[in-house]
């Protein structure tokens, strides 16, 4: 079932891709489907001290390649990864951004931490020196929209801008948004989620959550859905999309990606409260958006959180509406560690390219899921899979659900 003729559908056209384990999409994709992991002891500060050291780092990333020298002391690490984003999601896209007035062209991204990295910094020039040395970019460096206004400044969006800041689920969130925007007459919107917060402040952040493991190796460190998970790894980085009116981008021969062909987002009851949780209505929803049954469904990314509990909740959700083992799924964010805002744009990108080649990327690091899970979960290799539709699933602390749908470009 498709949407009507006179709905503008939101397509992806462009890319933008910066991960632990791949910088741009093509090296990205080559070592997810080689199940090539990027976690690994923390080097960008000595982790000593710390129950939990390792992450997810984007090494291969010089930031004077990518950002204009002038911007470099202006921006924290988060931005920096979003304006390279930003340039190769529109750079991938063949775009000629000049062909549209600036109003008709926006930007909606996900943050979950800010300029974390930053902040420290200038908060250590703050107490350690005197206020003289605080940085005045601070006001601005640290905030959680941040990405999104230096990006809108860097390609002159004058559209339609926002931000999301609802955790793992704010990059689906973000991308929801934008389909919104392209559905209401805006022709072309930037969207997606960066994060980078792994310094001593970042770190410390995370570790008073209670969710990241203490393993120091990284092939037990983070394994979702196992019998023996117990916490994840973070990671930074994340990617930035290019999204237009279907028609426009067809009629303009735009290289086509696929399309968002459905999305929902639901909250948990707080903890406690004996109420079940709400992802499974997020499902639902989401297959009622793009108009599809769940034998549509090729496969699942799944949120994938390593922590027991929400593990259980999520392969619960996945049986009731798929039928036990019912739909391959899979993890591949247990190469990069979970990326928070950056999570999701990149299982979407992930998504639609598994779409494309018919081979869906394994869960590394899990053998087998645990028995009570009854999922046919993706592991040790790269499965071959038919169909036209992947779902996306992701989970922000607090209680955040959301749930995304991508289909195959027409005519695919």
């Amino acid at each position: 079932m498709t949407a009507p003729a006179s709905t503008p559908t939101a397509v992806v056209t462009g890319v933008g891709v910066l991960a632990p384990n791949g910088v741009g999409a093509r090296d990205y994709w080559s070592a997810t489907l080689r199940g090539e992991s990027g976690i690994g002891r923390i080097t960008r500060f000595d982790p000593s001290s710390y129950p939990s050291r390792l992450a997810g780092e984007v090494t291969d990333f010089s930031v004077r390649d990518h950002v204009p020298s002038r911007l470099v002391p202006q921006t924290d690490r988060t931005t920096q990864f979003a304006l390279a984003g930003s340039d190769w999601a529109l750079a991938d896209s063949g775009l000629d951004a000049g062909s549209l007035p600036a109003q008709e062209r926006g930007v909606v991204t996900a943050s979950a931490s800010g300029g974390f990295e930053f902040g420290q910094r200038e908060l250590g020039h703050l107490w350690g020196k005197d206020p003289k040395h605080v940085s005045a970019y601070m006001s601005f460096a640290w905030f959680y929209a941040v990405n999104t206004g230096q990006v809108s400044i860097r390609h002159d969006l004058r559209g339609p801008t926002g931000v999301l800041v609802t955790d793992q689920a704010g990059g689906l969130d973000a991308v929801a948004q934008a389909r919104r925007r392209i559905r209401g007459g805006t022709p072309v919107m930037l969207t997606g989620g960066m994060d980078a917060s792994l310094c001593p402040y970042g770190l410390a952040a995370q570790i008073s959550a209670g969710m990241l493991s203490e393993s120091d190796d990284p092939a037990r460190a983070y394994r979702p859905f196992a019998a023996a998970a117990d916490g994840h790894v973070p990671g930074e980085g994340g990617a930035i999309l290019t999204l237009e009116e279907g028609r426009r981008a067809r009629e303009r021969g735009a290289r086509v990606y696929g399309e968002i062909g459905g999305y929902a987002a639901t909250f948990d009851p707080r903890p406690g409260s004996g109420r079940p949780s709400n992802l499974e209505r997020a499902v639902r929803d989401a297959l009622t958006d793009a108009g599809l049954r769940p034998e549509d469904i090729a496969f699942v990314l799944a949120d994938g959180a390593g922590e027991p509990e929400a593990d259980r909740v999520e392969a619960q959700a996945l049986s009731a509406v798929f039928g036990p083992g019912g739909v391959p799924v899979t993890v591949p964010k247990t190469m990069t560690g979970r990326l928070y805002s950056g999570a999701a744009p990149l299982d979407l990108v992930t998504a639609l390219l598994a779409l494309r080649d018919g081979l869906v990327p394994p869960t590394v690091h899990v053998e087998a899921p645990a028995a009570d899970y009854d999922l046919d979960l993706v592991t040790g290799r790269p499965r071959p899979v038919d169909g036209d539709a992947a779902l996306v699933l992701a989970r922000g602390r607090g209680g955040f659900n959301s749930a995304m749908v991508v289909r195959r470009p027409t005519g695919a």
